[in-house]
């Protein structure tokens, strides 16, 4: 009997060994210390949009990306973050954050983005971001944000976006940017906020590339001819935060918010700002220079002091510390200058030098604008040269030839032979019928000998033309007719004979 009750108790033993093996060995493990609800793949903890009120208790050491977006987070505990040292990303918009508070983002020194907006941020201390040295991006945007300690970034060294828009700000420090350095930054957005004081002075300061990303529309600014000319040169320059939101930058003409016109359509407001102040303006500009590809180009960075440190920036917002560049085109010398040995198309653009140094009394920059251009190929100019010679050449000919050479090979008899030359119509005209009628009637035989002519004499011609004058004689005189000898006329009878002449008389003309 004991032997039966063992097998059985043996064989259901197997039966839900099986039972199991069938049912649950393919669910996939849980996740180590996974919080409940959140998805957990690789590297990534996503627990967004779960409502909750605070941070999961565990957090897997793995998570690089942590999301805890759209929750009703209130307050963050120092050193929560601790676990995760391979932390890059944390996400934490859309929450009920209120205030941060020191040591908070401990242990967080690889981080770099870090995502607090649309939350009810209202000031930010000096110590609420320490720890984060390598933060890359920095999302504070649609908060309440309304007062900001002048060292508040001050760790924060290599930070390249800083978005502040959407905000409450009344002023922003822009001689020192809250302690932000102007090395690695690029983009620093003050959109949508409450500015209505800004040191024209400290704005013309700024390096070129940190201008191109400083967006200051939906702003009261005041309508300040000295700001006016400073971002209507921006926007001249094609400064993108400028052209991009040409129709958002507004002031106020009587600081009343119904006073709100745009800088760059109404400017009628601006009409009784001088050109001399425009001219006047605090910016310094950049230095023109122009080169052609393949040659050599180097910049020196002019300070007004000697640098200890000297950075640059290429057009392509490439930071350019010694020994160059990443390609090898761009180097930078030990006394701070740029040199490039082989100039291309793609160097073309502004070069801001950044120097610092304790006998500055701040960072300093200085900017080339560098135009590069292809050089006119030789051969296209000789053949042009060449073309206008030639030109030249032949028009010469064909003048000698149109003053010297005749127009038809015998013309050169024709000049002492006309009578020959001219080729008269078979058809004999009315003038040498004329001419062989008056021959007839002349009263000097054509054998005689020639006499001398005398001064007085002249040549007498029959007119042409005329027919039917009933016989009557009429006359042309020439250069031989003889005034003095009326009696040595020819005549020519008209179409009758000349017999009825004398009967009707002579007429004269």
């Amino acid at each position: 009997m004991v032997r039966l009750t063992l097998l059985g108790v043996l064989l259901c033993t197997l039966r839900i060994g099986y039972g199991s093996l069938d049912s649950e060995v393919f669910l996939p493990p849980a996740p180590h210390n996974c919080p409940q609800n959140c998805v957990c793949t690789a590297d990534l903890l996503s627990c967004a949009g779960l409502g909750l009120q605070d941070v999961p208790a565990e957090l897997p050491a793995a998570a690089a990306d942590l999301d805890l977006s759209h929750n009703a987070l209130q307050r963050l505990h120092p050193g929560w973050l601790t676990p995760l040292s391979r932390l890059r990303a944390l996400r934490l918009g859309h929450n009920e954050l209120k205030a941060l508070g020191r040591g908070v983002f401990t242990n967080a020194s690889g981080l770099r983005l870090l995502d607090l907006s649309s939350n009810e941020l209202r000031a930010l201390g000096r110590h609420d971001l320490d720890g984060l040295g390598a933060l890359e991006m920095l999302l504070l945007f649609n908060n309440r944000l309304a007062h900001l300690d002048q060292h508040a970034f001050q760790g924060l060294g290599a930070l390249r976006r800083l978005y502040l828009g959407c905000n409450e700000l009344a002023s922003f420090s822009f001689d020192h940017l809250h302690g932000l350095g102007v090395t690695h930054l690029r983009t620093l957005d003050l959109s949508s906020n409450r500015l209505g004081r800004i040191p024209v002075p400290d704005l013309a300061a700024l390096p070129a590339f940190l201008k191109n990303g400083l967006y200051l529309h939906n702003n009261p600014l005041p309508c300040n001819c000295r700001l006016y000319h400073l971002l209507q040169r921006w926007h001249q320059r094609g400064l993108s935060a400028v052209s991009d939101f040409a129709r958002e930058y507004i002031c106020l003409a009587f600081k009343v918010p119904t006073s709100r016109v745009r800088f760059f359509e109404h400017s009628r407001v601006f009409e009784n700002c001088s050109e001399t102040l425009a001219r006047a303006s605090p910016e310094q500009p950049e230095e023109q220079l122009h080169v052609q590809v393949g040659r050599s180009l180097r910049l020196h960075c002019n300070t007004s002091a000697p640098a200890v440190h000297v950075a640059w920036v290429s057009p392509q917002q490439e930071l350019l510390v010694a020994p160059g560049s990443r390609n090898g085109s761009i180097a930078v010398l030990a006394d701070g200058s740029l040199a490039i040995g082989n100039v291309q198309p793609w160097h073309q653009g502004i070069f801001v030098c950044l120097a610092t140094g304790p006998r500055l009394h701040h960072n300093q920059t200085h900017e080339y604008n560098v135009s590069v251009h292809f050089p006119n190929p030789e051969p296209e100019a000789f053949n042009t040269s060449y073309t206008t010679l030639l030109g030249c050449a032949v028009g010469l000919v064909l003048v000698v030839l149109y003053l010297f050479v005749p127009p038809c090979p015998g013309c050169h008899r024709c000049c002492h032979r006309t009578c020959r030359c001219r080729r008269w119509p078979r058809t004999p005209s009315p003038l040498q019928e004329l001419s062989a009628q008056s021959s007839v009637l002349s009263t000097t035989p054509p054998d005689a000998p020639s006499r001398k002519a005398s001064v007085h004499k002249h040549v007498v011609f029959l007119e042409p033309g005329r027919r039917g004058l009933n016989g009557r004689v009429q006359l042309a005189v020439a250069e031989d007719f003889d005034l003095y000898n009326p009696m040595g006329l020819q005549l020519k009878a008209g179409s009758e004979s000349t017999s009825s002449t004398g009967s009707e008389g002579l007429v004269i003309t």
